[in-house]
């Protein structure tokens, strides 16, 4: 019996129906490659196979009214794959929007929490027949970025007609006693865990106070960003464009200016939104704030499936000038780095992992109150690195991969970026009721690039 951390339960429970705390990604393939040939049902009897050696797909949650902690990941002994394996059809021609589209409204569902966390899309006739595309939804609370990815790899091989993975031990049914009982232990904890955690925090705190006044460099405040059209209360519809780009001309950036390939994700994402508000007139003369997940795995001895903290990086897209712009966005960068780590990696799961449910009831109505006049950011930003060879993917070649990230906490734009195979895949995912033409700031990407690519700058190939 596993139960969830602190910061898995956060998830779990500031979701509402207008904000579905879910975990996508986007797998364009070629079905040609799969063994004996392309069938839903070989498709459907080669993910079988494989289920019993990814246990995040047979788990479900498991409570019990006398719990005081949180829930427990138990086995589902009811699985039925045919309550989490769909299929679908794009409508013509079967290009990304019409790809898209079917992606956002998948995005939008909620996963059935009665049954594993998980669903998955076969979507077939895509570009004309000729393609399949995968459409994979799992709840943040089972899975961060580097775990999704992590999940993705379990069902991917270097050859199409690999054998299955061997089985791992399942976790078994949970009684509710035993819940109840271990929760009772947790709970009991809370106050020691409470005293350990706000020591810490309070000299967090004075280091941060002290850098600042000391003039030393801090992440960005939140808070600090302007109103954007991405600001503001969203609906459960959700609106979803793709792009794609060169990871080679990436790295040509990165090695020209000594930065990293993070820092010009970073500059890239600032360079389509500083053109997009710019074609809306709708440009402020303050950057944008980008909330931005950095996994601590190997960095954490904490419990749980999340394993990551937060750091507010300005995108200053207020600077015309597109090398002024990457250079303070990577300098930005690495005191947004300097100043996470000196709160420590685990500040953030130990505070979630101190409150209870009462705390947790608290912020399911987070949501539903009234927003303040600036949001504490302005979009989730985030570079999850990828495979970089030929995958295939329940033996189909994998050619492209789109992740898509959650919406949360009044900003109605979430940007991931996933590298594979020498492409960048850029997921972009927003609310339709804020904004509809989403798919001019994925078009805004590849302009992105070209100018950073057109820039000037000391060639040196040094990394952060």
């Amino acid at each position: 019996m596993q139960r969830l951390s602190g910061l898995d339960a956060f998830f779990l429970n500031l979701e509402s129906p207008t904000q579905p705390l879910n975990v996508c990604c986007v797998l364009e393939m070629g079905p040609e490659t799969m063994p004996g040939g392309y069938t839903f049902d070989r498709f459907r009897d080669s993910l079988s196979a494989r289920l019993d050696a990814v246990p995040e797909f047979r788990l479900k949650l498991a409570d019990s009214q006398l719990n005081f902690g949180h829930p427990v990941w138990a086995d589902d002994v009811h699985f039925d794959l045919g309550r989490h394996l769909h299929r679908a059809a794009v409508p013509a021609p079967g290009g990304p929007r019409e790809l898209a589209e079917i992606c956002g409204h998948l995005a939008g569902l909620p996963l059935d929490r009665d049954r594993p966390l998980w669903d998955m899309w076969v979507i077939e006739g895509l570009h004309g027949g000729e393609a399949l595309a995968v459409v994979l939804k799992v709840h943040h609370a089972v899975v961060d970025g580097v775990g999704g990815a992590t999940l993705l790899a379990q069902l991917c091989s270097s050859v199409p007609d690999a054998p299955a993975p061997e089985p791992v031990t399942r976790a078994g049914a949970a009684h509710p006693l035993q819940i109840a009982a271990s929760g009772l232990i947790s709970a009991g904890l809370r106050p020691w865990r409470l005293a350990k955690v706000v020591p810490a925090t309070a000299l967090t705190l004075a280091q941060t106070l002290l850098r600042a006044r000391g003039g030393g460099h801090t992440m960005a405040a939140p808070f600090a960003g302007p109103a954007t059209a991405f600001d503001g209360r969203f609906t459960r519809r959700r609106n979803v464009a793709l792009t794609t780009l060169d990871l080679e001309d990436v790295k040509k950036v990165k090695n020209r200016f000594g930065i990293t390939i993070n820092d010009v994700v970073s500059a890239l994402c600032a360079g389509a939104l500083r053109q997009f508000l710019l074609d809306r007139g709708e440009l402020a003369d303050k950057p944008m704030v980008a909330t931005v997940p950095v996994s601590v795995r190997g960095r954490s001895d904490r419990p749980g499936r999340n394993q990551t903290t937060w750091m507010l990086c300005r995108l200053e897209t207020h600077i015309d000038d597109p090398a002024e712009r990457l250079s303070s966005i990577a300098d930005g960068n690495a005191a947004a780095k300097d100043h996470a780590a000196a709160m420590g990696p685990s500040l953030l799961q130990d505070w979630t992992q101190v409150a209870g449910q009462t705390l947790f009831g608290a912020a399911r109505l987070l949501p539903r109150i009234p927003l303040p006049e600036k949001p504490p950011h302005n979009l989730v930003m985030s570079n999850v690195p990828g495979p970089q060879e030929q995958l295939y993917f329940l033996g189909c070649r994998l050619d492209a991969m789109y992740p898509l990230g959650p919406i949360i906490a009044g900003a109605g734009l979430n940007i991931t970026v996933m590298s594979l195979n020498g492409r960048l895949g850029v997921g972009l995912i927003s609310c339709p009721d804020l904004v509809t033409d989403l798919w001019d700031l994925a078009d805004a990407f590849p302009a992105a690039l070209k100018e950073l690519l057109n820039c000037s700058g000391p060639t040196h190939d040094a990394t952060r």
